[in-house]
């Protein structure tokens, strides 16, 4: 497996655009985004727990319903959320695809992002079509990945080779979120796309695996957003043979979506609102894989250990706190605590007690932009890593005036 550029459209048959039309003020903010596929492709989407969901989220619902689609359209600025007309927007942004792309306006995934509750205007997107179509390259990721950026600071792509039955594939992404993240899929917008042919079932069934273990492992705020969602487009342009079956083929499949999967999550967790630092929570010798994901969630979701850290403060007793409260079978009396990160490694909790340390060594190795949190729980081989960030004066500015 190698890294590759291109983002989404690294893999064959992908163009992507990304445009300013007008729904957000700011006229060097981009603020529609589009990729289609050259071939009708096999789909797979996960979308948010919240009860409240976005009008697009409904409607792309109904779209997948027989797992195929062409094309994904996104605006940002606006949610498109708790609005009377929402749905009937939504449909209108993908009949405007269809005309502008010559495809099936049922085979387009829509996607929005930004303030609740307000309505959203057609006109905007409707004006700025004609040149977001007319402009779909393979160059376009970057274009696309901007495009869906809300309070990002950065736009999140990344794209990899891999092999499939002898032929070479690829796969690629973009993404966006830094805030109203929280574990219990899909906590902001993923979009990935692959050559590789495979069937929507399997498709489904290699997305709906990897997330617990990726997006569903990482948290920034506690706060589970009511918009955002993965889809995957695979239309089989690399010429393998299609995936239709668990085997070989599927795990590198599976093998290569994770590659791209774990990338975001980092990227996301590490530009999260007001973030200065990326926090990795890797946890090991849980009794069951699911009691480790639930501990590592637990600490990365603590805003007392999120703070700690802002501060490069060594205070491995919020990391006990948060497993305590977790509600996972861990005895404590057995637990471990090291941090690390480039500047060094440092032990400071060793069955559930704490131990001598050095805290001139503990403030510079918490003082570096990546830090890694090392729980073992000595009571088996289940393991699981969590992403997450710091909290910061920051976080509070941004979400104190974010409609304003």
């Amino acid at each position: 497996m190698k890294k590759i550029q291109g983002g989404v459209c690294a893999p064959i048959g992908f163009k992507a655009n990304g445009v300013h039309c007008g729904i957000r003020k700011n006229k060097t903010k981009r603020d529609l985004s589009l990729i289609v596929s050259d071939a009708r492709a096999a789909a797979a989407c996960v979308y948010t727990q919240n009860l409240v969901k976005g009008a697009p989220i409904l409607v792309t619902k109904k779209h997948m319903a027989d797992g195929y689609a062409s094309a994904i359209v996104c605006n940002s600025g606006n949610a498109n959320t708790c609005n009377e007309n929402g749905e009937e927007i939504a449909e209108q942004m993908c009949g405007l695809v269809a005309d502008a792309a010559g495809i099936s306006a049922n085979d387009v995934i829509v996607a929005s992002t930004g303030v609740i509750g307000q309505p959203l205007s057609l006109d905007p997107i409707r004006e700025g079509m004609p040149s977001l179509v007319s402009g779909l390259s393979e160059e376009g990721s970057s274009l696309a990945a901007q495009g869906i950026m809300t309070t990002d600071t950065i736009p999140k792509e990344i794209a990899y080779s891999f092999q499939l039955g002898g032929k070479e594939c690829h796969i690629g992404a973009i993404g966006k979120g830094v805030g109203m993240i929280n574990p219990n899929m899909a906590t902001m917008l993923i979009f990935i796309t692959t050559d590789a042919a495979i069937s929507h079932a399997m498709l489904q069934k290699a997305l709906s695996a990897d997330v617990k273990d990726s997006f569903n492992m990482v948290s920034v705020d506690g706060d589970t957003s009511t918009n955002d969602m993965v889809a995957v487009l695979a239309n089989g342009c690399a010429g393998n043979e299609p995936v239709i079956a668990p085997g070989k083929d599927f795990n590198a499949f599976r093998k290569a979506l994770n590659k791209v999967t774990t990338y975001l999550c980092r990227k996301i967790a590490g530009d999260g609102e007001g973030a200065t630092k990326l926090l990795e929570c890797k946890v090991t010798g849980a009794k069951s894989k699911a009691a480790a994901r639930t501990v590592a969630k637990s600490v990365i979701k603590s805003n007392l250990f999120k703070a700690a850290m802002f501060g490069a403060d060594a205070n491995w007793g919020r990391v006990l706190c948060a497993i305590g409260y977790s509600g996972a079978d861990v005895d404590i009396t057995k637990v471990s605590v090291d941090f690390r990160s480039r500047a060094g490694e440092l032990a400071v909790c060793r069955n559930g007690s704490g131990i001598p340390f050095s805290e001139e060594e503990a403030k510079k190795i918490l003082s570096e932009k990546e830090i890694e949190i090392l729980i073992g729980l000595d009571d088996g081989s289940g393991k699981a890593t969590a992403w997450g960030c710091d909290l910061t004066y920051e976080y509070v500015k941004i979400n104190g005036d974010y409609r304003t």
